[in-house]
Formats: structure tokens, C-alpha cells, sequence
């Protein structure tokens, strides 16, 4: 193990960490240009954030045992050769259902970005210094949402929306190169000609805890409202009047709540016990969706404010969830830690990629579409945490028999 991390290795890791949402989320503000360029509707261009979510979440399954399998550098290297492919094709795609298939084949390579770069710290750093680098590396990928369509719309700017694709082509040759410098962190590859044997097992005893798909359900609920919302968002703006440089400035505000809700848990929970704080963070994840979505109901909305005001709430509520939620799912199943987070992260992706999908379908509706998805949420959330509440009951009766 090492004991201290390079500055480059450290750059290396912290790219890795945002390139997936870099390409989810710097073309954002492009949306009404790509649609106008294309010469398609609404609902296919938000089609095509629907189907890389899709991408990421089945390249989730992939990843961890290939890079298990063969070691870090190779399979990283595969995927960002399929990154670097499906951009090329992006940047040049002259009608919608070239796009839709690249933009599935680059989240294919990006998801490996990832998966790696968790794998990679807990190869080389143990113990604090491993929690350091987590600890640098998280707030840039809680921030990289909110950079990325600043970036975006900057680029809107100067050039048009192929530029972007040319700024996550450029991105991706670099962390290549990075890559092809680091030193393999798999001292020992798997052998194992079983490992299929191996998978199904896990698979099987992940599937029979009440505590990892309550977990699981609500991690993904109030993702999905998160993903449906960032889904028809630059639609709905457009439609107010809102440039493509508002859209981007628009996602400031929602990211610093992020950020803020995560360091609050955190230092809530050096006096609170986790369970007693979830269920007060989920009443506030759900009054937010509620009103989110009776203001687009019963109003009519033309300041988006209105609706990013209560939406801040609702991004403050899912910094702090997600890591009680995810440190939850996950603590009962070290002996095969990575396949139940690569699990935890696709079942989570695909109920985020039926939000976005369905908001996608809609997209001609506005608002109330957007509002409606992130309104059914909250059942998935709620039915999530009846099955962590038993979970919780039934560990309690078994430590007390």
C-alpha cells in the first residue's frame, strides 16, 4: 500500500470521477440547438439522456469483474477506447438515431471510468489516507453537475453544440494518456474459472435482504427525481424565454444544496444516530416533490425559480440520503462488497433511466410531465423505507432473542 498520493495520480483519479457526469450533463443547454440542428422533437433529444443513463447502469454489471478479472489498467483502457469511439461519432452524427446509439456506446466506455477509479483507491490506500482521497475526490463530483452545463453553455457561445462533443473527446484522450503513465493497482488478477458460479451466488444473497432493496429503492427514488428533473429542466426554461447560459447558471444553485445537505449529515452524525435522522431527510424529500409539483399544478409557472426555490430543499435532502442510504445497503456484504455496489449502482441507474425516459416521452407537456414523474418517486422512496423499517425490526427481534 502507499503512503502517500502523487498530485498527478490524485488528477487522474478526480477526471475519472467526473467524466461520467461531464457527459451527462455538459450538453444540457445544447438541447433546443441539437433538436433545431436535427431536425427532431423534444422528447428524442431528451431521449438521448435517457438511453446514456441506460448505458451506464448495464455497464455497471460489467466493469467490477472485468477489471477483477484482467486488472485495472486494461479494462479502464477498454473502456475509454469505446468513450473515445462513441464521441467521434457524436461529434459528427447528422440525424437523431446516430446520436441515440453513440451516446449508448459512450456511456458503455464512460461507466468503466466510474467503476475503476473507486477500485483503484481501495487497491493503493488503506486505512485514513484512503479516506482522504475520498474525501478530496467526492465534493468535484458533487460539483461537476453544476460545471459541467456552465461549460456547455459557454461553448454554446462560441461555437455550437458539437464543440462539446469535441471538449469530452479532448477529455478522454487525456485521461487515456494519464492512464497509460499509472502503474497497475490489481497485484493479483482473479483466476477463478468459475467467477460466473461465483456472481450468481452473491447476486443470490443480495437479492434476499429486505435492507439492501429498501436501501436500494430509496437511493434510486430520489435519484429518479433528480434525473427527471434535469431531464425536461432545459425544455421547460426554454420555454419560459430562459438562454442557454441561464440553463446552465440554473444548476448552481441546486448543487450547492447538494453539497451543503452532505456536509450536514455529516456533522450531524457525530451527535445523531443514522436511523433517527433518514426518516426526518425523507419527509423532507417528499414535502419538496409535493410542492414542486402542486405549484406546477395549480399555477401557472413562468419564473423557474418557483420551482428551483423548493427543488434546492429536495437536492439538500439527497446530498445528506445518499451516503446513509449507500453505507447501509452495502455494510452487510463484505465478502463480495463489489458486486453488491456495482448492483446497488445499475438497479439505482435503471429506475433513474425510466424517469428520464418517461419524462422524455412527455416532453411536449412541460412541466407538469416533469413534476408528475418526480411525484411518483415518492412511492418508490416510501415503499423503500416500509422494507428498511422491517429490515430494522426483524434485526432488533433476532438481538433481543
Amino acid at each position: 500500500m502507499n503512503k502517500q498520493v502523487p498530485f498527478m495520480t490524485l488528477l487522474w483519479l478526480a477526471g475519472l470521477s467526473m467524466l461520467g457526469f461531464l457527459a451527462t450533463d455538459m450538453y444540457l443547454p445544447a438541447f433546443e440547438a441539437m433538436r433545431i440542428d436535427l431536425a427532431t422533437s423534444p422528447a428524442n433529444i431528451g431521449l438521448t439522456l435517457s438511453i446514456f443513463l441506460l448505458g451506464m447502469a448495464c455497464g455497471q454489471l460489467v466493469y467490477g469483474p472485468l477489471s477483477d478479472r484482467i486488472g485495472r489498467k486494461p479494462a479502464l483502457l477498454i473502456g475509454l477506447s469505446l468513450y473515445l469511439v462513441a464521441t467521434v461519432v457524436c461529434i459528427f452524427a447528422n440525424n437523431i438515431y446516430l446520436l441515440l446509439g453513440a451516446r449508448l456506446v459512450q456511456a458503455l466506455g464512460a461507466c468503466s471510468a466510474a467503476v475503476i477509479w473507486q477500485a483503484v483507491v481501495i487497491d493503493r490506500y488503506e486505512g485514513k489516507l484512503g479516506q482522504k482521497v475520498f474525501a478530496t475526490i467526492m465534493p468535484l463530483v458533487a460539483l461537476s453537475p453544476a460545471l459541467a452545463p456552465l461549460v456547455g453553455s459557454h461553448l454554446l457561445t462560441l461555437y455550437d453544440w458539437r464543440s462539446i462533443f469535441v471538449v469530452l473527446f479532448a477529455l478522454g484522450v487525456g485521461f487515456v494518456a494519464f492512464t497509460l503513465r499509472e502503474k497497475e493497482s490489481l497485484s493479483k488478477p482473479t483466476q477463478d474459472t468459475k467467477i460466473i458460479d461465483k456472481l450468481v451466488s452473491d447476486y443470490q444473497q443480495v437479492f434476499k435482504s429486505k435492507k439492501f432493496i429498501g436501501n436500494m429503492l430509496i437511493f434510486a427514488g430520489c435519484s429518479a427525481a433528480f434525473f427527471a428533473y434535469l431531464t425536461g429542466s432545459p425544455f421547460v426554461m426554454s420555454a419560459m424565454g430562459y438562454t442557454e447560459a441561464d440553463i446552465g447558471l440554473s444548476y448552481i444553485p441546486q448543487t450547492i444544496a447538494f453539497v451543503v445537505g452532505g456536509y450536514a449529515c455529516r456533522h450531524a452524525l457525530n451527535k445523531l444516530k443514522d436511523h433517527s435522522i433518514l426518516p426526518w431527510l425523507l419527509k423532507l424529500f417528499v414535502i419538496s416533490v409535493v410542492v414542486i409539483f402542486l405549484i406546477s399544478w395549480r399555477t401557472d409557472v413562468t419564473n423557474i425559480w418557483v420551482i428551483l426555490g423548493p427543488f434546492c430543499f429536495l437536492a439538500a435532502a439527497n446530498g445528506a440520503i445518499y451516503p446513509l442510504v449507500v453505507n447501509r445497503a452495502l455494510e452487510d456484504f463484505k465478502s463480495c462488497s463489489a458486486t453488491a455496489a456495482g448492483l446497488l449502482n445499475f438497479l439505482q441507474m435503471m429506475v433513474c433511466f425510466v424517469a428520464s425516459a418517461v419524462v422524455s416521452a412527455f416532453a411536449a407537456s412541460g412541466l407538469i410531465a416533469v413534476t408528475t414523474v418526480m411525484l411518483s418517486t415518492c412511492a418508490v422512496v416510501i415503499i423503500g423505507f416500509g422494507l428498511v423499517w422491517h429490515a430494522n425490526r426483524q434485526a432488533q427481534t433476532l438481538a433481543a432473542a
